[in-house]
């Protein structure tokens, strides 16, 4: 039993190095022997049951950007399988993001057709204005894009503090710039 785990271990070995290398045959063999254990691997666990289909084509898609971190002689199955966790875990939490910020309504409110300019409320593309343009790429991609804090560091090649940093910054400029068109509101109407 433990030759045969052996053999296909090695199998698995050779049919990545031969997707490394852009083979065709190596690429369909490897996909064929892996993507029933990653749909297995989802379908088995709660959280990802209902998305299985979704998060293997997530992972081959990680799997083939990051091929080449590979190394030959390792095991590729646990390679494989941080890879099927990681996406989980992003997929987890990208949904988790999108659920807590929207949710269903029956029909849309008439004041929200507004222009939140005439209501004495800056619009966002005027508060985002007046941010530095590297405190405005982070909120942008952590609160638009709803990029993790870890990824916005990697696309922006900083430090996971300075994005933390500058993402605070930027927040408190905002909640200044809106205090004061609310003072400044309240002055008004008295």
């Amino acid at each position: 039993m433990r030759s045969n785990e052996q053999e296909g271990a090695a199998e698995l070995d050779e049919l990545m190095r031969g997707y490394q290398q852009a083979d065709p045959l190596a690429t369909a063999s490897l996909i064929e022997a892996v993507t029933p254990l990653l749909y297995r691997y989802f379908c088995y666990r709660p959280a990802s049951r209902h998305h299985a289909a979704d998060l293997v084509q997530e992972v081959w898609l990680r799997i083939h950007k990051s091929r080449h971190t590979y190394r030959h002689g390792d095991p590729v199955l646990p390679w494989v399988y941080a890879i099927a966790r990681h996406a989980e875990v992003d997929v987890y939490r990208k949904r988790r993001r999108i659920e807590m910020v929207e949710y269903q309504m029956d029909a849309v409110p008439e004041v929200a057709s507004a222009n939140p300019e005439m209501r004495g409320i800056p619009s966002f593309e005027a508060l985002m204005a007046e941010l530095p343009e590297s405190q405005r790429e982070v909120v942008t991609m952590l609160k638009v894009s709803g990029m993790s804090i870890e990824e916005v560091a990697r696309a922006t090649a900083n430090s996971v503090g300075s994005v933390k940093q500058k993402a605070h910054r930027a927040y408190e400029k905002l909640r200044r710039l809106l205090e004061a068109r609310v003072d400044s509101r309240e002055t008004q109407t008295r």
